[in-house]
């Protein structure tokens, strides 16, 4: 008989080990509450630096309107940063995608998506076969016959030049054969 090690008790008890567990997440959550607060601080005082507060009282309407210029240019200017910026983070993610992807090819390991597993009874697929054979049916284009031109009752006047000569006495001949 092999002898199979014993598993190695833990030295904290189940009550022990939940307790701390709930310790380290109240933790973590006060970590987290505090940097979001100090983010929110920097972030104003980043604003608070970068756009001093306006003081419009006293200007004349020309003045303001320069101001107003001023603003839409430099929001512009941060606009276009803004959109060039979006556009490398996108190349760059899809150049991540592509040679992540070419590492899996080159290791051999493709990923396999998950497949879900779809529940149809035997008579929703029988009947869905049937409903799709009759919505291609109906989706097909109807197409009518055109009815034979009948040939058109002209005035023989009109082609008396066209039938003079022996072409068109040729012509009459044929038709009338």
């Amino acid at each position: 008989r092999r002898h199979r090690p014993k598993k190695a008790r833990s030295k904290y008890s189940a009550t022990r080990r939940l307790l701390l567990k709930s310790k380290l997440l109240k933790k973590a959550e006060s970590l987290l509450v505090k940097e979001k607060e100090e983010k929110e601080l920097e972030r104003e005082n980043i604003l608070r630096e970068r756009a001093p507060p306006l003081n419009l009282s006293g200007l004349s309407a020309q003045e303001v309107k320069e101001i107003c210029r001023d603003l839409h240019q430099k929001i512009d200017i941060v606009d276009e940063a803004r959109y060039d910026l979006n556009i490398k983070v996108a190349r760059n993610d899809s150049e991540i995608l592509s040679l992540t992807q070419k590492i899996y090819e080159l290791k051999g390991k493709m990923k396999r998506p998950n497949l879900r597993r779809v529940k149809k009874s035997a008579d929703t697929m029988l009947g869905s076969v049937t409903d799709t054979r009759v919505d291609f049916k109906a989706k097909l284009k109807t197409v009518k016959k055109e009815e034979e031109k009948k040939e058109e009752v002209t005035d023989w006047r009109k082609n008396v030049e066209a039938m003079s000569g022996m072409e068109g006495r040729k012509k009459l001949f044929d038709a009338g054969q």
